[in-house]
């Protein structure tokens, strides 16, 4: 009887909306869609705005991200850079004059048929690639053709220039940047960015980036979904060519920053060559003067026997590390870590898992009284959230430097000045646990108070989510940006 008797208050209602609308055509639709909002079997979705979880979450960013007590004055940079040439794929590879035939995947490419067979094998997947072309005269014919073309866009590429880019943003911060600049990666830097001129060459390292739409064809082949194929001749920073120009640089630089990045550049070379530039870029971080902390910036790779060596060689020279969900899964798999049986993730990576082994690292590979090891903090961000790791009594202002890292994921890739809260959304589970391996706790999120903090035996962990872009114009060099702003807002205890 209560149900019809509600049901029947509903229609009466709706009715009674109806005969207003009627006699009242001029009535404000607010008032409209307030009697309209009465009919509503669950409550009524909160439009983005100041009010919506997106906007409370972005204005308690806003109070949160203060300067630290002691900011960074010169901040050096190294040591891969590069020139991203982006277009689309198709039109390139007409203009070379190829036609689309059964595509192949090559692990390198040695002609152009090579690059159109593997991005044919790729475009038809929709998947992303990276691949080696091996030929030299053949790779900078295409160079030119692509940066050349109607429609190419240039954009500062490769880690460290990435970075530095982001920090010469800040006017009051000096930015050395030492890596493979040619005339075009130049003219792209900000002025801010000093290059030494041991670093500056006559030939820009290009990487080409073909880009194709969802469900974009050519010939019979139509791609599933949007994406990229990237391929380069690069061998400066394959080889880490300028790691000796970037410490010789330190001296006279004076930085109380060192940023380094590209080791991941190296897979393409011999094992016995990686085996002697890790030996050389662990001396020569310990030639660095104490006091003066490290980040190493990881990116993508596929070697397990070059992560190993990254991780029981390198981790313990530098004090901080920069990484994402695919980089941290791979290294606990590398070096036999927590959770490495995961194959992958499955959407949203797990807190619990991700939590577990940040810990497993800074607690096998950071500083103790029993190891001697720099490293006290880990910045990890993926889509959806980001977390800042550290050993405590090294680092302060950490809960301002991961929410500015997550606001700038959000800003960067909807390219606003600021939070849009109408292109961004929350991907985050809004309850997670802390932990899978230790008795974690359970943590319901809450918009207002958006930055979560716990501690396990000795590690403190800053958590925050993540205001995704909803439609991003450009996501290269994000994961760059987030960490430059991490550490921007970073500050390290004198005596670490």
């Amino acid at each position: 009887m209560a149900l019809w008797r509600g049901s029947a208050y509903a229609g009466f209602l709706a009715l009674a909306v109806g005969c207003v609308f009627l006699l009242e055509p001029q009535l404000p639709g607010s008032a409209l869609r307030w009697l309209w909002s009465s009919l509503q079997l669950g409550p009524a979705s909160v439009p983005p705005g100041p009010g919506s979880p997106e906007g409370r979450l972005a204005a308690a960013w806003d109070a949160l991200i203060v300067r630290p007590a002691r900011s960074w004055r010169r901040v050096a940079v190294g040591v891969n850079a590069c020139v991203d040439v982006v277009l689309s794929g198709v039109k390139l590879l007409q203009a070379l004059g190829l036609n689309p035939g059964n595509g192949k995947d090559h692990t390198e490419l040695r002609s152009r048929n090579d690059l159109e067979e593997a991005f044919v094998h790729f475009m038809g997947k929709g998947a992303a690639a990276e691949r080696f072309f091996s030929d030299k005269e053949t790779f900078h014919d295409i160079a030119q053709i692509a940066s050349e073309f109607p429609g190419a866009q240039h954009y500062v590429g490769g880690n460290a220039a990435l970075i530095g880019q982001k920090f010469a943003a800040n006017s009051d911060l000096k930015v050395l940047l030492c890596g493979p600049v040619g005339p075009k990666l130049h003219e792209l830097l900000d002025d801010n960015v000093f290059v030494p001129p041991e670093s500056l060459q006559e030939v820009d390292e290009f990487h080409l980036i073909l880009e194709y739409q969802a469900g974009e064809e050519w010939g019979r082949l139509k791609a599933p979904h949007a994406n990229r194929f990237i391929f380069s001749h690069d061998l400066s920073n394959g080889a880490m060519n300028m790691l000796e120009v970037f410490v010789s640089s330190l001296e006279e630089f004076q930085p109380d920053l060192v940023v380094l990045s590209g080791l991941h550049m190296m897979e393409g070379q011999s094992k016995e060559f990686q085996r002697k530039r890790l030996l050389e870029v662990t001396t020569s971080i310990s030639d660095i003067p104490m006091g003066i902390p490290v980040h190493l910036e990881l990116a993508s790779m596929t070697n397990r026997e070059l992560m190993s060596s990254i991780v029981h060689q390198v981790f313990s020279a530098v004090t901080s590390l920069g990484l994402n969900e695919q980089e941290l899964l791979f290294l606990s798999q590398s070096a036999s870590g927590p959770h490495s049986s995961l194959s992958s993730w499955t959407g949203v990576p797990d807190v619990g898992v991700v939590s577990d082994i940040l810990f497993w690292i800074l607690k096998e590979h950071g500083k103790s009284e029993s190891r001697a090891s720099h490293l006290t903090r880990i910045h990890f961000h993926t889509l959806a959230y980001h977390i800042l790791a550290t050993v405590d009594g090294h680092w302060a202002n950490q809960l301002a430097a991961v929410a500015a890292g997550a606001r700038v994921a959000g800003t960067q890739a909807c390219a606003t000045a600021t939070i849009d809260t109408r292109r961004v959304s929350l991907k985050v589970p809004r309850e997670f646990m802390t932990s899978h391996s230790a008795a974690g706790s359970r943590v319901m999120l809450n918009p207002n108070e958006p930055v979560v903090e716990w501690h396990r035996e000795g590690v403190s962990f800053h958590f925050t989510p993540v205001l995704v872009c909803k439609d991003p114009v450009r996501t290269v060099g994000l994961g760059d940006a987030i960490s430059a702003e991490g550490l921007f807002y970073s500050e390290v205890h004198p005596h670490s």
